[in-house]
């Protein structure tokens, strides 16, 4: 698959019988549908579906940033917006082939989860994984 934001190849990450596409270029992450249900149920924390529903059905955002294609269909993704005013911004196909966040999206999103279902990740290995891979590149 090709990167949607830097146009490189990604690589397939695999936790847990889940497969992810990482581009280890500009560290964004693509999650086919179901994925990123899949991957925050194994956490055992109530109130993941509602939550990811939200994402999806979430309207689109006005923003000056470039709408990325997505990877499977090729159609131009909505930008949304979760968590508070400066929530995570995030592109989701509206043919339903999945999400894209890029680099550093997924950590901010574990740490809107963390606030909305008042988990104490600590004891959640699936955040702790999620937060070392996907977060922010230094610098």
């Amino acid at each position: 698959m090709i990167c949607p934001a830097c146009r490189h190849p990604m690589i397939v990450v695999e936790y847990k019988q889940t497969e992810l596409d990482f581009c280890p270029n500009c560290r964004g992450t693509w999650f086919d549908k179901g994925e990123l249900e899949l991957m925050l149920e194994s956490t055992g924390i109530s109130g993941v579906n509602p939550f990811v529903k939200n994402i999806l059905t979430t309207p689109a955002i006005n923003t000056t940033e470039r709408k990325r294609r997505c990877p499977l269909c090729g159609k131009k993704m909505k930008k949304t917006s979760i968590g508070d005013k400066n929530g995570v911004r995030l592109d989701v196909c509206e043919q339903g082939d999945g999400l894209w966040f890029d680099g550093g999206e997924v950590d901010q999103l574990v740490k809107v989860i963390e606030d909305q279902t008042h988990a104490q990740t600590g004891h959640y290995h699936i955040f702790n994984f999620m937060k070392e891979v996907f977060k922010a590149p230094a610098g």
